[in-house]
């Protein structure tokens, strides 16, 4: 498992950016978030050794976590990712992206009905972004698709968008001022998922939580255990099967 940020830095662009980790972690460090730069080691991942291995391990690779892999201000450059994407067939690539509409103006000439070693993950925080992001994931050519509700800040139905999806993770808000997780909404995205057949992952609780009607204030540093400690994450059928 690795991680690849071929640029840094994004824009806000609806509700769940609210409290963006790398917004947040750019102001402690005095730095831009807005401006879009080229990370130096953008062909870290095409590196060799004196032996011809390739320095980076076969393996999963977190994609463009310190930004959003379809963003404009990235069009100059994503080609050349594109490249390095097929050259190392050997991984497998993750990314995250709020630009989903974007998704046919920024896939390679060769891309068909996608490459087998990209997952493309769509995000959404409410009802009204996953209508709207949803409704225009399930009809384009990826082979391996998946959904994050996090930061979930609203009560979700997706269960008419499950179609095709191999998973979907869910988790609360991190900050202070963060809003409140009831943990009823992740029950009820866990059951549409497994009525779906779809594996469900819950990745953290939020700060402000909300269980059995009461709320709790939880420190960051257990948000991540605490989900664990819950228990229910689910593995689809399909998944567990093709593991024996």
């Amino acid at each position: 498992m690795g991680r690849w940020d071929p640029w840094r830095g994004c824009h806000r662009c609806s509700e769940g950016c609210k409290f963006c980790y790398i917004h947040k972690g750019d102001a402690k460090r005095g730095i831009d978030t807005d401006a879009i730069v080229r990370n130096e080691n953008f062909h870290r991942l095409i590196a060799k050794k004196k032996n011809g291995e390739y320095k980076t391990k076969a393996g999963l690779i977190y994609l463009c976590f310190a930004s959003d892999f379809l963003l404009e201000d990235a069009d100059q450059w994503r080609s050349e990712c594109w490249d390095i994407i097929r050259e190392r067939a050997d991984c497998t690539f993750l990314f995250l992206t709020k630009r989903i509409e974007r998704f046919m103006q920024c896939i390679p000439e060769d891309w068909g009905d996608g490459y087998d070693n990209v997952v493309v993950c769509c995000t959404v925080e409410n009802q009204e972004n996953a209508d709207r992001r949803l409704a225009v994931f399930q009809n384009l050519p990826i082979r391996h698709k998946q959904i994050t509700a996090q930061p979930l800040i609203g009560a979700i139905d997706m269960e008419k968008y499950l179609e095709g999806i191999e998973a979907v993770t869910v988790g609360g808000e991190s900050d202070r001022a963060a809003r409140v997780l009831d943990y009823d909404w992740v029950l009820d995205i866990r059951e549409q998922c497994i009525r779906q057949n779809v594996s469900f992952y819950f990745r953290q609780c939020g700060t402000h939580f909300i269980k059995d009607g009461k709320q709790y204030t939880l420190q960051v540093k257990n948000l991540c255990s605490q989900a664990r400690r819950a228990g229910i994450d689910y593995e689809s059928k399909t998944e567990t099967e093709g593991m024996l």
